[in-house]
């Protein structure tokens, strides 16, 4: 496919309507110093403040500007990925549309791809103007993606970010995996990914659009996501390992109970009065349990449509 465009900007925005003219003109002075051809995508998550009907304004003025408005507000991944299927520039650049992410920072991003050949960049708020109850679960959750992911980044979740365009159609976010990006990105095999320190601005106008539920969102989405990129498309070896590993130790209890009661110690009390006996029962149990999960699951994965697809990075 042949891109005609430098850079694809992709902002999604929930009731956003006093930041975007600021933000398009920051956006549009950054574009035409750099003499890049652009295109930005603003994806409107349901907003109810007007933000579609500046949106359409800007837009009869400024050819490069498109925009998507869902019906509803399905969340931040939602709108990325419909960003992400409409992009047609080779450098892809993801922003929050707060004025918390900088667009003076698009030159440095765009060079990290087209010249440094990172995959993906993401930026680092290393000063953050954030309160402390959302600062210190941020380091948290950025230690825990580190350790799980492999990925040494120290922010995971900033909404600046830099791609190539391969990458954006190759990868599928839903639920609030937007957090989770860069593992989405390895696990579909670019793992050239880098970081830039960016500068974050304090919010202008507003408050912001997360609550307390991403405490708890954010740590079942991120083992969704290292679990689906390890053994999306091999279920046995995570479910038949733990279960294999379960039976044995429950039976190896069970086999030393049998020979201790009939040939060591016969007179001792019942098998069923000890407790290594539960002990036992229990493992084998959970571990035949897992192992018909793990079976179960390679039964759906056999069905799948997307069993057999794979991403082909070059042929001859």
């Amino acid at each position: 496919m042949k891109l005609n465009l430098d850079i694809s900007i992709v902002i999604p925005l929930f009731n956003e309507v006093e930041s975007l003219p600021d933000l398009h003109s920051w956006i549009k002075k950054v574009m035409d110093d750099n003499k890049y051809s652009y295109e930005i995508l603003f994806i409107d998550d349901g907003s109810k403040d007007g933000s579609w009907n500046l949106i359409e304004e800007l837009q009869q003025k400024n050819s490069e500007i498109h925009g998507v408005k869902f019906q509803r507000n399905y969340g931040k991944s939602a709108a990325l990925q419909k960003g992400f299927e409409l992009v047609k520039g080779r450098v892809v650049i993801t922003m929050d549309a707060d004025l918390q992410d900088s667009p003076e920072e698009i030159p440095g991003l765009f060079k990290m791809i087209t010249e440094d050949d990172f995959d993906l960049v993401s930026g680092w708020k290393k000063k953050r103007y954030d309160p402390i109850t959302k600062t210190i679960p941020t380091k948290l959750y950025n230690w825990a993606a580190r350790k799980l992911s492999g990925i040494q980044l120290h922010d995971f979740n900033c909404g600046l970010k830099a791609y190539k365009f391969e990458v954006v159609k190759s990868i599928e976010i839903y639920g609030d995996m937007h957090r989770y990006i860069p593992p989405l990105a390895k696990y579909a095999g670019f793992s050239n990914i880098g970081e830039k320190i960016v500068q974050h601005q304090p919010r202008k106008f507003g408050t912001t659009k997360f609550g307390m539920n991403r405490f708890l969102n954010g740590p079942l989405d991120l083992l969704s996501v290292v679990f689906m990129g390890k053994f999306g498309k091999k279920p046995m070896h995570f479910f038949g390992a733990i279960g294999t590993f379960l039976f044995i130790i429950g039976f190896g209890f069970a086999f030393y109970l049998g020979i201790d009661k009939l040939f060591i110690d016969k007179t001792s009390r019942l098998i069923a009065e000890r407790a290594e006996f539960y002990i036992s029962l229990v493992a084998m149990i959970i571990g035949s349990q897992f192992f018909l999960a793990g079976f179960l699951a390679e039964l759906v994965g056999r069905n799948s449509s997307t069993r057999n697809q794979y991403l082909i990075e070059k042929t001859i």
